[in-house]
């Protein structure tokens, strides 16, 4: 079985001119006194040494048909479509393969370049099946596109073509290898980003074959990315098969939130339906890859659904009810419980949004007892300084890296596109990894150094032989899963943890900016919890436990029915019925995270936000929605002084989280009221608001408040509300709070 040459550790930054070195900055400082200027079709253009052919057409703008190359993979040279003529050169050279030199005149549009590739996509047309009308691949294949630029209008070819059996690799990507052109892209992101030595090719000339030699799956968390560099309809997403075509969807950009890395996706919809999920560039996050998690579970959107409110009846089932009756209900078990009587868990997908609409609940029943899912110890300064949750070096960071020290963690599952940087580095950075904790199968080498904590505090302790190694070490890294957090001892491992990293920082004398302490969270929802004041675990509930539960999609079983008094009221809200549902008393549908806007913070800090691409399903409505109507059906008990106190008193501004990604909007009402939001604003009234103000209001919003204005009022509706406003009122708004202004809210 023949395989492409692996490029040694060493020289893989040198052999791969188009994998830009970590060391950036200094590289261009250091050659930017002898840049190389070279001509393209005769206009002058600066490059760096070693910058191929094809990098300095595209540095001008001009643009190199292309096939087997690809920026991210190393050069395999083999389907000579990027063919162009060097002036006085005796023979047409490969762009992608060949280093620029010194005063070249390159002629991407000549004769012999125009014949060349006219050509070379006659060679292979000559086999490829006209399979177009039927490929899933039609719309947004390479090789129509440049066929139709670069082929002739005609085939000479009659003779009957060559026809392969499909492989079977896996549930998820279809084969039909009758279309491969040999690119052999696939085989080298299965070697070098996954890790996985699963593709060849075996035979050669006209019998070449790409496959796994024998039969076996594709097995690697990342497999389904060899779908999208795919030039032809080769390889191709078996869910997606037949289901509809690219110019039919409809693209919204979003975050995955499966995980706590916050991949950045493209969600494809048609008819309110999620047809497929693809990948979206981002350099600092997940280049261009995704995990199959991401890319795949969006089947799960559509079934098994929570679609309408259910509460218990006197028999103890669950059964339909309508919004008014379950929020009635809702609100008057909240009418006397207060202070410790009320407590909430949010789960692992839930949005910041939302956690601020539940956090001003229940701060207005006098309760902080606001808990998630995750454990996280209060080591040191615990969860009140921020750098000490966070992977603070961030995802792309360990690029930088020298030596990393992973304990209780598997970065290939936990955190797929961290683990493919890890590689990365590994594999053209030199990186040095060590492992504290479980063998694990990773996609690169590593020194196991023990499973138990002794080893931990060994090495804290400076006795442990590593010691030696992490002091050598220019740039160390260390990160500690959240996993290794969950355990009974989980406090000593963090303190442990914390005294590495310091250790680290004063014996290899790293830089100024340079974070060696980082974490490695699993779920979406947490750094936004902490960051709001959440409490990590669930032991305070168990301790003292509450009248009315609130489960803000808390799926995991970390609080179960024998934990709490027999009359407690649990809530759940969530999309799925899962096993919050299963005990919950009152079940309120919320919406997945392609069916809202919403705000999510991810494992190194950084905030982005999820887009609408389907509406929900049936009657469920976003979390922070439904948290705002409970709390406005509850506030009309009260006085309207005793809810503007509360308000005012119960409101705080949370620094952590940044929302200047959110759409700056300057909006003037009919009656002159002015709103500087960092929110949406839709000024003309949603579900049937209208709003007759008198006087000017200003609203200063922070969040993911949805501002439906004519007039300077604040509308969150879930139906559609009057809202009549007497004189101008002043909203000092953070997040999903209630704006205690005077008007009157009638719900459904």
């Amino acid at each position: 079985m023949l395989r492409l040459p692996s490029v040694s550790r060493a020289l893989a930054g040198a052999a791969k001119g188009s994998l830009a070195p970590s060391n950036n900055v200094r590289t261009s400082a250091r050659a930017a006194s002898n840049m190389v200027e070279v001509f393209v079709d005769g206009k002058p253009v600066e490059v760096l040494p070693g910058t191929t052919v094809l990098q300095a057409c595209e540095k001008m703008g001009v643009q190199i048909p292309r096939f087997c190359y690809h920026e991210r993979l190393s050069v395999a040279g083999n389907c000579r479509m990027c063919l162009v003529e060097i002036e006085k050169a005796p023979k047409l050279a490969a762009a992608c393969a060949m280093p620029v030199m010194k005063g070249w005149n390159i002629l991407t549009n000549s004769e012999k370049t125009r014949k060349a590739r006219e050509g070379v996509m006659e060679f292979l047309l000559a086999n490829h099946p006209l399979d177009c009308p039927i490929c899933d691949q039609g719309g947004e294949c390479d090789l129509q596109d440049q066929s139709m630029q670069f082929g002739s209008d005609r085939s000479r070819f009659s003779e009957d073509k060559r026809a392969v059996e499909d492989k079977n690799i896996g549930p998820l990507i279809k084969t039909i290898m009758t279309r491969c052109i040999q690119c052999t892209r696939c085989i080298r992101f299965a070697s070098e980003i996954a890790g996985v030595e699963d593709l060849g090719t075996t035979g050669r000339g006209n019998n070449m074959q790409v496959g796994t030699y024998v039969e076996k799956m594709f097995m690697s968390e990342m497999s389904g990315n060899v779908i999208d560099i795919c030039p032809v309809g080769a390889l191709t997403s078996k869910p997606y098969a037949f289901t509809s075509r690219p110019w039919e969807t409809r693209k919204t950009e979003s975050i995955d939130v499966l995980d706590a890395v916050g991949s950045n996706i493209i969600v494809s919809t048609r008819g309110g339906e999620v047809m497929r999920v693809l990948p979206r560039l981002n350099e600092d996050i997940n280049e261009e890859w995704i995990s199959d998690k991401t890319r795949f579970a969006y089947d799960g959107l559509k079934r098994q659904r929570l679609t309408q409110p259910m509460v218990k009846d006197a028999s103890g089932q669950l059964v339909p009810t309508s919004w008014e009756d379950v929020l009635t209900r809702v609100a008057g078990a909240l009418q006397g419980a207060q202070g410790s009587d009320v407590a909430a868990i949010a789960g692992g997908m839930v949005d910041a949004e939302a956690l601020v609409s539940l956090k001003d609940l229940l701060n207005r029943l006098n309760s902080d007892n606001l808990c998630t899912e995750e454990v996280f110890p209060d080591a040191g300064a615990g969860s009140d300084l921020r750098s000490n949750y966070l992977l603070n070096s961030g995802i792309s960071g360990i690029e930088e890296a020298d030596l990393l020290l992973l304990i209780g963690t598997n970065p290939r599952y936990e955190a797929p596109l961290f683990n493919a940087r890890v590689r990365k580095s590994w594999l053209h950075n030199e990186l040095k990894v060590s492992v504290v904790g479980s063998s694990v199968d990773l996609s690169y080498t590593y020194d196991h150094l023990g499973e138990s904590t002794q080893v931990l505090q060994d090495i804290a302790n400076g006795t442990h032989p590593f010691c030696q190694v992490l002091a050598q070490a220019k740039q160390p890294v260390v990160v500690v899963g959240s996993a290794s957090l969950q355990r009974d001892d989980g406090g000593a491992i963090l303190s442990s943890v914390q005294t590495i990293a310091q250790n680290a920082r004063a014996s290899s004398g790293v830089e100024e900016g340079w974070k060696v302490l980082n974490v490695l969270h699993r779920v979406a929802s947490q750094v936004a919890a902490l960051d709001l004041g959440y409490k990590a675990g669930v032991e305070s509930i168990r301790k003292a436990p509450p009248k009315v539960l609130f489960l803000l999609g808390a799926d995991r079983e970390c609080i179960t029915r024998q934990d709490l008094p027999k009359d407690c009221m649990i809530i759940y809200q969530g999309h799925h019925g899962d096993v919050g549902a299963t005990m919950a008393d009152v079940i309120l549908p919320g919406a997945a995270y392609t069916e809202k806007n919403g705000t999510y913070v991810n494992t190194e800090g950084r905030s982005q936000q999820t887009r609408v691409a389907v509406t929900a399903p049936g009657m469920a409505r976003e979390d922070w929605k439904i948290i705002r109507a409970i709390s406005e059906v509850h506030t009309h008990t009260h006085t309207h002084t005793h809810t503007h106190t509360h308000t005012h008193t119960h409101t705080h501004t949370h620094t952590h989280i940044s929302y200047t990604f959110l759409e700056d909007a300057v909006c003037v009402g009919v009656c002159g009221c002015i709103c500087n939001c960092g929110c949406i604003c839709n000024c003309v009234g949603v579900c049937g608001c209208i709003c007759n103000c008198v006087g000017g209001c200003i609203c200063n919003c922070v969040g993911g408040c949805i501002c439906n204005c004519v007039g300077g009022c604040i509308c969150n509706c879930v139906g559609g509300c009057i809202c009549n406003c007497v004189g101008g009122c002043i909203c000092n708004c953070v997040g999903g709070c209630i704006c205690g202004c005077g008007c009157v809210w009638v719900y459904m």
